[in-house]
C-alpha cells in the first residue's frame, strides 16, 4: 500500500473510528466484552468522552498517557482517545512488577496513568518516585487519591474533532525489551497502523466486516494490538475482548461460544490446546484461519492442529519495532515450519556480519524494510543507530531463505529467549536468582520442551554449605516469581558444581545449551 493517498492533515482516528461511522457501519458490533456488545457508535462516543476528559486535565499534544489496562472497552477508549487529541498512548504489559512500572513511567515522562484497579497496588509503593506523573485514573473499584474512570468521563462532551496531526507525527509508543539493557520506547507514527492493516490484515487474511477476531495475545503486545483492535476496526469487523489470561480449556470455550472467524495464537497456546485430549464439547467450525507469531511455530504443532481441526495456521514473524507481521505464510500456500514469504509492502534481506547479501540457503541476519517500522527509540540515539540501517531494521534474528522464497528461522543473534512469544532476558533471571542466599552463581539458557517450544532453564551453583534437591528447586522458582514477572521463571533448575567458562571468566552458554556439563 502507498501512503501517498493520505492527506497532509491526518489522524489515525479518522480511519479506525470515523470511517466506520461515515460508511454506515455505526450499528455494527465493534466489541464483544463480558456478555455485552458495543457498537461503533458507542465506541466512538466513549473515545470522545475520554479525549475530552484528557483535555480537561490539561494534557497537551505529544504528552504521554500510560495505559496499564486489561483488554476492555476502557483500553480502546484510552488508546484512541489519546490519539484523537494528539497525545501519545503507551500500552504497557500488565504482568510486570512495581520496579518495571517505575522505570517505564519515568522514562516515558508520562503525565497521566490509566490503570485497572487490581493493578493499582503495584503503583502505590512507587507513587512518590514518579517524577512526571500528574494524574492517575483507575478503571474499576474506586481508589482514594485517584480519579474514577467512569465518573471522570461521564459529564464530558461526546463530540470531539481529531487533532490536526500529520501521517508522520508520533501516534503511540510500544516498549520493546529488545536484545539487551532497559526496555526501549518504539515511537510509532500516525500512518503505521493503516499500513499493517492494509498489507497484512487485508492483504494476507482478507479481513472483512463479517469477521470476528479473537486473540490470545493481549492488546499491550504489538501483535495483540493489531489482532484485537486496529485490524477489525479497519474494516468495521468485531473484536472479542477477554480481560483475563485464559487456560487452554477456557480458550476453547471462548471460541465455541463467541464464534470468531480469525483466531490469533502463539505456539505455546497451540501446544496447550492440543494437549487437551477430550475436545468433544468444543466447536471451532467458525474459525476460517488461525494465525501464529511471537516465536517460530514447529512443524509438528502445525500438523497436529490441522489434522485435528482442519484449519490452517498462518505462521509469521513480526516485531514491536515493525508493529506487526512482515513475513507470513499465506492461505492454501503454507509451508509448515517456515515463516512464509514477505508481506506486500515489506522487503527482507539475509546478510552476513558485513551487511552483504547472502545466497539462498545460507544462514545470516534478517533485515526488514517497511513503512510501519518505528521512527526511532525514545531518548536512545545509540540503540537507534545500532538497530536502523538506512531505513532497514536489524531484527536480531538469524534466518535462511530457500529457493522458493520461504524464510526459515534459525535462532536469535544473541542470547535472548522468546518464551510464549515474549522476550525474556537470561541476565535478568540470573540476577534475580543471585539474590537468593543459597546461590553462588548461575546461568540461564533456553531449552526446547516436548513441543519444541523454548523455555528458560537455569544452571545453579550453590554455596559450598548447601545441597540441591526438589524442595530447593521449588523454593527458587517461587523466589523468582515473587520478584519478577512469573513467565520469566525457569521451568527447570539444574544444580551443578561449576559453570563452563572462558579463560577470561565468561560463561560459555553454548556448552550449557548443548548439554556439555554434568551435575
Amino acid at each position: 500500500m502507498s501512503l501517498k493517498n493520505l492527506p497532509r492533515s491526518y489522524n489515525a482516528c479518522t480511519t479506525f473510528i470515523d470511517e466506520n461511522l461515515h460508511s454506515g457501519r455505526g450499528e455494527n458490533p465493534a466489541i464483544l466484552y463480558n456478555e455485552k456488545t458495543l457498537t461503533y457508535f458507542e465506541v466512538a462516543e466513549l473515545i470522545n468522552l475520554t479525549g475530552n476528559a484528557l483535555l480537561k486535565l490539561g494534557v497537551k499534544r505529544e504528552q504521554r498517557i500510560m495505559c496499564i489496562l486489561f483488554d476492555s472497552p476502557e483500553f480502546v477508549a484510552s488508546f484512541f482517545g489519546a490519539i484523537r487529541i494528539g497525545a501519545i498512548p503507551i500500552p504497557i504489559n500488565t504482568w510486570l512488577k512495581s520496579p518495571d512500572f517505575e522505570y517505564l513511567l519515568n522514562d516515558s515522562q508520562a503525565v497521566v496513568l490509566i490503570i485497572c484497579e487490581p493493578l493499582y497496588k503495584l503503583i502505590e509503593p512507587i507513587r512518590a518516585n514518579l517524577k512526571w506523573l500528574r494524574h492517575i485514573i483507575v478503571v474499576g473499584e474506586k481508589v482514594p487519591q485517584t480519579l474514577d474512570f467512569s465518573e471522570w468521563v461521564k459529564d464530558e462532551s461526546a463530540e470531539l474533532a481529531p487533532a490536526n496531526t500529520s501521517p508522520d507525527d508520533p501516534c503511540f509508543w510500544l516498549y520493546s525489551s529488545g536484545t539487551t539493557g532497559f526496555p526501549k520506547g518504539a515511537v510509532h507514527l500516525q500512518h503505521d497502523m493503516i499500513y499493517c492493516a492494509e498489507n497484512y490484515a487485508r492483504g494476507v487474511l482478507n479481513i472483512t466486516e463479517q469477521d470476528r477476531t479473537f486473540s490470545v495475545a493481549k492488546l499491550f503486545f504489538a501483535y495483540g494490538l493489531g489482532n484485537s483492535l486496529y485490524f477489525p476496526f479497519y474494516v468495521g469487523a468485531t473484536t472479542i475482548l477477554e480481560p483475563n489470561r485464559l487456560e487452554p480449556k477456557s480458550i476453547y470455550e471462548k471460541i465455541t461460544k463467541n464464534k470468531p472467524t480469525l483466531f490469533f495464537g502463539v505456539p505455546t497456546a497451540f501446544a496447550g490446546l492440543l494437549a487437551i485430549e477430550d475436545t468433544s464439547t468444543f466447536n471451532l467450525d467458525s474459525v476460517r484461519l488461525s494465525v501464529s507469531a511471537g516465536e517460530a511455530l514447529p512443524k509438528a504443532l502445525y500438523d497436529k492442529w490441522f489434522a485435528k481441526w482442519d484449519v490452517e495456521i498462518l505462521d509469521g514473524i513480526g516485531s514491536t519495532e515493525t508493529l506487526h507481521i512482515f513475513i507470513s505464510n499465506r492461505p492454501n500456500q503454507v509451508r509448515a515450519g517456515s515463516s512464509g514469504k514477505p508481506v506486500l509492502g515489506y522487503e527482507a534481506r539475509i546478510v552476513d556480519e558485513n551487511d552483504q547479501d547472502l545466497a539462498p540457503e545460507k544462514v545470516g541476519n534478517l533485515l526488514i524494510l517497511g513503512d510501519s517500522t518505528c521512527a526511532y527509540y525514545w531518548n536512545n540515539p545509540k540503540k537507534t543507530e545500532e538497530t536502523f540501517l538506512d531505513n532497514w531494521i536489524r531484527t536480531g534474528d538469524k534466518y535462511s531463505v530457500d529457493e522458493d522464497g520461504y524464510f526459515w528461522y534459525q535462532g536469535r543473534s544473541d542470547d535472548m529467549l522468546k518464551v510464549g512469544g515474549i522476550w525474556v532476558s537470561p541476565v535478568e533471571i540470573e540476577a534475580t536468582l543471585m539474590l537468593h542466599p543459597r546461590v553462588l552463581e548461575c546461568a540461564v539458557v533456553g531449552f526446547k520442551d516436548a513441543d519444541e517450544l523454548v523455555k528458560p532453564k537455569a544452571f545453579v551453583v550453590l554455596k559450598p554449605e548447601f545441597t540441591g534437591g526438589n524442595d530447593l528447586e521449588t523454593e527458587l522458582k517461587k523466589f523468582v516469581k515473587d520478584k519478577i514477572a512469573s513467565f520469566k521463571c525457569p521451568r527447570i533448575i539444574e544444580f551443578v558444581h561449576q559453570l563452563p567458562k572462558t579463560a577470561t571468566g565468561k560463561v560459555q552458554r553454548f556448552r550449557l545449551r548443548e548439554g556439555e556439563i554434568k551435575s
